[in-house]
Formats: structure tokens, sequence, C-alpha cells
């Protein structure tokens, strides 16, 4: 026999919930297979699940269309933050300047290596650093580091500490957008559970398929079994064939 299945994502709850709705505006409330009550319920509840799961999209949606300028933004501003160190790098080895000059930078003197910058967090990071330590050369009376020049790193890492930020509230957005969907759900999963009990027990005289068949009108999901469907079939096939075969004449004896 086909098993009652509820429903398990967002949209299938909705469509549950808006099946029992859709019903009630066409049949009168007393003729109901689930209590008024519960009716009211669905009624109120309904709205604000679906306002929960809209906002949650939209938040989704806007977060996706962000990433693609996020990560131009986030690509452009690690190539000027790692260009700017090689460059740094390539003048101490030409000597036109000291290994000293690399604590300016928060660099490590005698390293050539350059700072992991595979975290976003960490290119924001070194942007400041390389900034606030090339103001500081400066200030001392060193010469300016070209191509790429500070202020091409300044303006590409702002953009980015910019874009990560507008980011980080998006996604600060879904998550509150998708805490409260979930919240939602249990109640959602609460109503329905006693919507289809209601229905089937209004209908539970009935024939197992015609019960089935008059629950589905109230959203209510059932069903088959790998296989059993078709053994069914192939049972009530049998049956008619069996029906239909002409029986043998009697033989009379004299």
């Amino acid at each position: 026999m086909p098993y009652r299945r509820l429903p398990n994502t967002d949209s299938a709850r909705v469509r549950a919930l808006k099946s029992a709705l859709d019903i009630s505006y066409r049949i009168n409330r007393f003729e109901l297979a689930f209590s008024f009550l519960l009716l009211q319920k669905i009624e109120t509840f309904l709205p604000h699940y679906e306002l929960a799961i809209r906002n949650q999209r939209q938040a989704l949606s806007q977060q996706s269309i962000r990433s693609k300028e996020y990560n131009e933004k986030l690509r452009k501003a690690r190539l000027y933050v790692s260009h700017f160190i090689q460059v740094l790098n390539f003048t101490i080895i030409r000597g036109e300047m000291k290994p000293e000059i690399r604590e300016f930078y928060g660099l490590k003197t005698s390293s050539k290596a350059a700072p992991s910058l595979l975290q976003d967090v960490k290119v924001i990071e070194w942007g400041e650093k390389l900034i606030k330590g090339e103001q500081e050369r400066m200030r001392m009376g060193g010469n300016p580091i070209y191509s790429p020049s500070i202020a091409l790193v300044r303006v590409n890492c702002e953009n980015f500490k910019q874009a990560f930020n507008n980011q980080k509230t998006l996604q600060s957005n879904t998550q509150r957008f998708s805490e409260k969907v979930a919240e939602y759900r249990d109640e959602a999963d609460s109503l329905i559970l006693s919507l289809w009990n209601e229905v089937e027990a209004k209908f539970a005289d009935l024939p197992d398929e015609k019960k089935r068949e008059k629950a589905s009108e109230y959203g209510v999901v059932y069903v088959w079994r790998k296989g059993e469907k078709e053994k069914l079939e192939q049972a009530k096939q049998a049956e008619e064939d069996l029906l239909t075969l002409p029986f043998s004449r009697s033989i009379k004896v004299e």
C-alpha cells in the first residue's frame, strides 16, 4: 500500500498549506474535512511563512549577483598587493634599498617570501600594512615605489574592503532570513501533520483507494513503494482477464 509522505522542502510545505486554503474557498466550511480552527491557523500562518521565504530567496539572489563583482575586486586587490611586495623585493635585490626597509611593511627583514593572501581578510590586512608602511617610509625621506604606486594599491584595496563589508552584510541578511524560515518550518510541519491527520480521519470509513483520492484533493501526498504499484496493477489485470475468460460448456451425457 502507498504511504503518506510529508513535505520536506519549503515549496512543498507551501503547496500543502495552499491546497487546504484553495479547497476551503470552494467548499462550505461546515463541509470541510478539517476543522475551522485549523483553517484559521493556516490562514494566519501562511502569509508570514511565504514572506520569510521570499526574503530569504531575495537575499540569496543579491548575494549571488554581487559575488561576481566581489570576486573581481578581490582579484585586483590581491594582484596589486602581491605586485607591490614583489617590486619592493626587487628593489632590495638590486641594492636600491636595504633589507631593513621590509620592517616598515610588517615583513620579515631576512625573508623574500610574500605573505599568504589566500584568505580574503588577509588581502585587506596586508593592503593596510603596505599603505601605512609606505607612508611612514616616505615621511622619513624615502623615495616612493612605482609600478604599482601605493596610490593604486590603496584604491584597489579600499574598493575591495567596501565590497568585503557589503558581502558580509548580505551574508548576515541571508543568515538571518534563513534562520527565520527555519523557525517557521517547525510550525508548518505541525500544521500540515494536523491537517492531514484530520483529513484522513474524515474519510477513514471509505475504501482505501477512495480515501486516498479524497484526501489527495486536500493536498495529502501518497507515494508507492518501489514495484508496489506495478504489482497491484498486474493483480487487477489478472482479475479482469479471469472474468473475461469464456466458460466451458458442460457436455451432456446420454
